[in-house]
């Protein structure tokens, strides 16, 4: 084999994207609009996630075996006729290696314009050979260095394209989803049905920014969708969604900063707090009254119609138990894809510092827990989960916890 001469690693990638694109054209319209996009992506990606080959120098180890060697091989200053072969030994060096070495056949997209020598393959080893001409140890040893570098000369090259494909392929692969799924609804009509009109009020001081919202060993199982056909269902953009937990975060560091002011208060003091600086920030359409209802003791709702869009829930820290418990209680009011919640949490303990590290322990812990996404500090976790019964339904779960001390 030789190292990065057979092959173009961008022919490689190519490959990969259009069998992606292939296999999400094979799916019907209903398993499309069904599916998880983020689940269906992390299956189809995974027979193309690129293995790159680690070589361990460090158990380098060889062998020696007798060959016969053409004359045309020997230096200048033996006595061998052309045409005739002279048995000599061949000291053979192994390097270990984990994963896919067959990548390193492609050149990368930048490389060096060094030599080539043939390497061979056996037993999760790089085999290169080198003739024992003079019984010279240290000529040995040199001449190994020299196929060393040859070895690496290209593979830090290549080990960057493949990491920056491998980084970038799940992105391709939900905008393929998403993009199959806009030109299903396009023909079916639906665009309008999916949006909640929710937008910001005019005349509110402009005091919250939005934020800026961001395998591979596990074998992922291709989903499964239960419905046939597809209702359009109401769902809250991620942009609004962000905006209200960044509204929601910010009252709640300033709760932590005014403890004399809050620490005395009860949840649903602290919930008509946030409530009162939410509602003057949002509005369906040109609709007047409140946009953000009390629902229970300490519940925060937002309804599209008779459905509910977002819904957070407001507790103080009472232990895991507890804090369970209150997920499967946002969990009983959703039966909508992409429906957002959030679960905010007031701690009175003084170790602050062991609640985080037990909501980012036991919430993916959860039976309906999918995956965590890029957190907005230490105590903001986004996670997604599932409806009851049903994988391919995701909804968003804010986690934000405060510290407001007796």
């Amino acid at each position: 084999m030789k190292l990065y001469r057979e092959g173009e690693i961008r022919n490689v990638f190519e490959s990969a994207f259009r069998q992606i694109e292939n296999q999400i054209s094979l799916k019907s319209d209903d398993y499309i609009l069904n599916v998880s996009e983020v689940e269906f992506a992390e299956f189809l990606i995974q027979s193309h996630l690129i293995d790159f080959p680690k070589l361990d120098f460090e158990k380098v180890f060889v062998e020696s075996y007798e060959k016969e060697i053409p004359a045309e091989y020997f230096p200048g200053s033996y006595d061998v006729y052309q045409g005739k072969t002279y048995k000599r030994d061949v000291i053979v060096y192994h390097i270990p290696y984990s994963g896919s070495i067959y990548v390193l056949r492609n050149r990368a997209s930048s490389f060096s314009l060094s030599g080539s020598i043939d390497v061979g393959i056996k037993d999760n080893c790089i085999i290169t050979e080198i003739i024992n001409f003079n019984n010279d140890a240290e000529a040995i040893k040199k001449e190994f260095e020299s196929h060393k570098k040859y070895i690496l000369s290209d593979y830090d090259y290549l080990k960057n394209d493949c990491e920056r494909f491998n980084n970038d392929v799940l992105d391709f692969t939900i905008f393929k989803i998403k993009e199959r799924k806009k030109i299903i609804l396009s023909k079916k009509d639906l665009l309008s049905s999916l949006g909640v009109p929710l937008k910001k009020k005019d005349n509110v001081e402009e005091t919250f920014s939005i934020p800026k919202p961001k395998l591979r060993t596990k074998v992922r199982i291709e989903p499964k969708v239960q419905e046939k056909g597809f209702k359009p269902e109401p769902t809250l953009s991620n942009e609004n969604y962000q905006e209200i937990l960044k509204i929601i975060n910010d009252v709640g560091k300033n709760f932590e900063r005014m403890p004399s002011t809050f620490s005395k208060k009860g949840e649903e003091d602290l919930r008509d707090h946030i409530l009162l600086i939410l509602d003057p920030n949002f509005e369906f359409g040109s609709a007047s009254g409140e946009t953000f209802n009390k629902k229970g003791k300490t519940d925060i709702l937002l309804k599209y119609d008779s459905d509910v869009v977002f819904i957070a829930e407001c507790k103080f820290w009472a232990g895991k138990a507890q804090y369970l418990s209150t997920i499967d209680q946002l969990l009983g009011y959703l039966t909508f894809r992409n429906s957002k919640t959030s679960l905010v949490i007031f701690v009175r303990n003084k170790d602050m510092s062991g609640v985080i590290s037990t909501i980012s322990e036991i919430t993916e812990k959860h039976p309906n827990y999918i995956r965590t996404e890029k957190p907005n500090g230490e105590t903001w976790w986004n996670y997604i989960f599932h409806i009851n019964d049903d994988r391919n339904r995701e909804i968003n779960l804010g986690v934000l916890a405060f510290h407001i001390p007796d």
